[in-house]
């Protein structure tokens, strides 16, 4: 099974405490504990570098937020962040460097690592972003299943209960996630690896692979 430490790098983020106590564990076990963990680092943000626009949101002086985007907290987004019309971010969201929100997303219980592209009409809850990955227009992370019992999740024929009624998708570095995709509640998606298009994707996807229609997958040639 994959780890943490599998998955993302965070060396120098906002969010390196949380994933270094993290990082040789089911990397799943993180999610629970963000809330905390952004509450505890909104007490040490330098008023030099961030704005503090309510008891429980700070974003850095260098953010751009627009007028039309509705935030709540605890929330904190970091210098260079863009936060495009109509987005809302709803609670629980540690947005790091030079990351983009686009046009009619929708944040809650998230880390987004830097330079994250969250393109436009795209739900992300209770997950993870690595650094450079990309959501493409459409492409959602589902994070509660249809009948509400409690996640499993699976890497393929090992069955991992996780005890998480609400778990999206971890999505590790540079990963390319397609148009209108469904990441299925428990999705883990490894380092360097791309979905098609209208793809509904549910486990793990091993790093450095091509997720296609129908499950196909396929190896990333050199």
């Amino acid at each position: 099974m994959l780890k943490l430490k599998d998955l993302f790098t965070w060396s120098g983020t906002l969010a390196a405490e949380l994933f270094d106590r993290f990082q040789d564990q089911e990397p799943w076990l993180i999610l629970p504990e963000i809330k905390v963990y952004i509450q505890g680092l909104q007490t040490r943000l330098s008023p030099d570098n961030y704005l503090q626009l309510s008891s429980d949101i700070y974003v850095h002086r260098s953010a751009k937020i627009a007028p039309s985007a509705v935030l709540q907290g605890p929330t904190i987004i970091g210098p260079g962040v863009e936060i495009r019309p109509n987005s809302f971010i709803r609670a629980t969201a540690l947005i790091e460097s030079d990351s983009l929100i686009g046009y009619t997303c929708e944040l809650k219980n998230v880390i987004i690592l830097p330079k994250v592209q969250v393109a436009h009409f795209n739900y992300c809850g209770d997950s993870i972003l690595g650094q450079h990955s990309h959501l493409a227009c459409g492409a959602i992370t589902s994070n509660v299943k249809s009948d509400k019992s409690l996640v499993v999740q699976h890497d393929g024929d090992q069955y991992y209960p996780t005890g998480l009624k609400k778990f999206g998708a971890l999505v590790g570095d540079h990963v390319e996630v397609g148009c209108n995709t469904v990441l299925n509640p428990g999705t883990i998606i490894g380092k360097n690896s791309r979905v098609y298009p209208l793809s509904s994707v549910r486990g793990t996807i091993p790093a450095n692979s091509i997720y296609k229609q129908n499950g196909e997958i396929t190896k990333i040639r050199d």
